[in-house]
């Protein structure tokens, strides 16, 4: 361990607005893990607040200016406006403030740290190079955008000398990890009510990579995606240590299919013409066969050995909202996905269908921010059509100005499916009684979506009992 690591003493007393976040609450983690005395408000209450009440974090509901008082440093999310009467109380007062990227760059510091990027697949390939590392006998800290199913958290202090770390673009806030290996799984147009256009997050990109070239370090860049194969291009033009994946004939670690096992894809890598051997995930979908791959390259960069990695990456067992089974009733299964963005709904529907076979899928989703919606309401409906039935809910987007087209109305309009199969429901409280009127015994129902949809499949699942009460 590094001087500088351990040395958080400048923080003093930390207070996290928007602790029950995915990155905010993992932060938290870590910090009272080294010792350090954290306190944190959310909107609302969550499992993630409780967790870390049990951890000792004092965690409160709702903002108030009283909240911080007692505080040294207020780290902020990107949710919480310049506005919030908590945070310009905490600036009148001349606390040191720090966005979530400072602070979990300033826990990252003397880490061997590995930053996973990427428009989609962040944080299953995190969560999986996290569990591939450990079967190597590491201890990795880790913090991820979800929990891991098998240890229930998203954040860890570990014993080892690596710190593994979901890199979210959304900000930049990849931009300032002090990453020495990098991931980047796939490079497209999103998050531009940030970045404005595709041009600004390619270049954004770029940076993230000649930066670990600074730091001696390499990244592991999927050569299947059309956008990551041009950042391979002009990352290794200007200097950069670039290992490629992917199932190309080009890549360097050649992805090959061996078809679908009993619970994910069986597949081998090819690293310039040695077979490194068989891995069979227990996980679905052949876009997460790529995804392990992704850190079965990084581990094997890093010094470990590949039969080790691979034994790990075969017994990953996912995490929660990623193809997230919620339960079964009525003979109908309930599964739950954060899918969001075209790519990664086609992506999880493909990868249903590879569970599911003949089965009927019934579907919900609910976009998220008009700005997305806007720029992709036809290929959400075309994505929406790898389903059988789908109802659609109107955009989530609280605090946004409306853009015209950009609703639930023009999505569920653009589903290729026959008119009967398709509905647009305006109404939360009904949906739940939409997706159980189509499902029938055998069927899957999965719920899609970046906010609060996740709470639908409760609901579905106590209608679907009382029709199994009612009918036995």
């Amino acid at each position: 361990m590094s001087e500088a690591m351990g040395n958080l003493t400048n923080l003093g007393r930390v207070h996290v607005m928007g602790i029950g976040g995915a990155g905010m609450s993992g932060i938290s983690r870590i910090l009272a893990a080294r010792g350090v005395t954290v306190s944190g408000c959310d909107a609302k209450d969550s499992r993630r607040m409780s967790a870390l009440t049990a951890l000792g974090v004092e965690v409160q509901i709702g903002h108030s200016p009283e909240h911080a008082e007692d505080a040294d440093t207020l780290i902020i999310s990107t949710a919480i406006p310049a506005s919030n009467a908590e945070l310009v109380a905490a600036r009148e007062r001349g606390i040191q403030i720090m966005s979530r990227a400072d602070a979990l760059s300033a826990i990252m510091l003397g880490y061997r740290a590995i930053a996973v990027a990427g428009t989609h697949g962040k944080t299953t390939t995190t969560s999986m190079l996290t569990i591939a590392l450990q079967a190597c006998g590491a201890d990795p800290s880790f913090a991820i955008g979800s929990e891991l199913n098998d240890s229930g958290s998203n954040a860890y202090l570990g014993s080892g000398a690596e710190f593994v770390a979901e890199a979210d673009e959304s900000d930049g806030a990849f931009l300032a990890l002090p990453a020495f290996a990098g991931i980047v799984t796939n490079v497209e147009a999103d998050h531009l009510d940030y970045w404005k256009t595709f041009e600004a997050i390619e270049t954004a990109f770029l940076e993230f990579t000649t930066a670990i070239a600074q730091r001696g370090g390499f990244v592991t860049i999927c050569i299947d995606d059309e956008g990551a194969a041009r950042l391979a291009e002009s990352a290794q033009a200007a200097g950069v240590d670039v290992r490629t994946y992917g199932e190309s004939e080009l890549a360097d670690f050649r992805v090959e299919l061996l078809g679908v096992g009993e619970r994910g894809w069986r597949f081998d890598v090819i690293a310039r013409g040695v077979r490194l051997g068989v891995v069979e995930l227990a996980v679905p979908g052949r876009h997460n066969a790529l995804n392990a791959t992704a850190a079965l390259v990084t581990g094997i960069g890093l010094g470990y050995n590949s039969t080790d990695l691979r034994s790990g990456l075969a017994g990953f067992s996912g995490t929660r909202r990623r193809f997230d089974y919620k339960g079964s009733a009525a003979g109908v299964r309930v599964f739950d996905d954060y899918a969001h963005h075209p790519t990664e709904i086609a992506a999880t529907l493909r990868a249903m269908r590879e569970v599911i076979g003949e089965s009927q899928l019934v579907v919900a989703f609910q976009a998220h921010h008009y700005y997305r919606t806007a720029m992709f309401v036809k290929e959400f409906g075309e994505a929406l059509g790898l389903a059988d039935q789908v109802v659609v809910l109107e955009v989530f987007a609280p605090g946004e100005e409306a853009i015209p087209g950009a609703s639930g109305v023009a999505m569920a309009a653009n589903v290729p499916l026959p008119a009967d199969q398709v509905v647009f429901e305006p109404s939360w409280s009904r949906v739940a009684q939409h997706l159980a009127d189509r499902a029938k015994p055998g069927d899957v129902v999965m719920t899609l979506g970046a906010g609060d949809i996740a709470m639908i499949g409760t609901e579905v699942l106590d209608l679907l009992r009382l029709r199994e009460a009612t009918t036995s």
